[in-house]
């Protein structure tokens, strides 16, 4: 990183990124054709997990590609200033590099499926088994991170 200033090397603060992030960006490559798109999600244990239906451009690549890149922010605020070449962002954010898989087992998608409504929802939720079977969960096994603040 270029700004060692910047850096956030405390798994415990890129963790509190991570929980109080809205959406992951997740970024794939296909014949160096980039790909990011933002998904709900969940993270526990240096895992993430993203729900899918069972088509679509980003399961085509991750089926091509598995290596992935996440992204995450929060605390998003323009700082203005007199001059224009002053003016920039307070932030803090995290990226991270994996391998993507789909899952397959059952019970490893209903603890995915929770963890993401933990997420959101604060709770666990009782799903159909048909649900969970036609729901398309999509792990990634965080490889490295690094985080990054500005303006706090």
């Amino acid at each position: 990183m270029r700004r060692k200033d910047r850096e956030i090397t405390d798994i415990a603060l890129i963790e509190d990124v991570i929980r109080n992030s809205l959406v992951c960006r997740l970024g794939m490559s296909r014949n160096d054709q980039p790909y990011v798109v933002p998904l709900c999600f969940a993270y526990n244990d240096n895992t993430l997990y993203f729900h899918s239906v069972g088509e679509g451009l980003k399961l085509e690549i991750l089926q091509q590609n598995p290596n992935v890149c996440v992204e995450f922010d929060i605390d998003l605020e323009v700082v203005q200033a007199e001059k224009p070449c002053k003016w920039s962002m307070k932030y803090r954010s995290v990226i991270g590099f994996g391998k993507g898989s789909l899952v397959e087992d059952l019970e490893e998608k209903r603890k995915g499926l929770d963890a993401i409504m933990q997420h959101y929802a604060g709770r666990s939720f009782e799903y159909l088994e048909p649900a969970i079977e036609n729901t398309v969960i999509i792990k990634v096994e965080v490889e490295s991170m690094t985080g990054k603040k500005s303006g706090y």
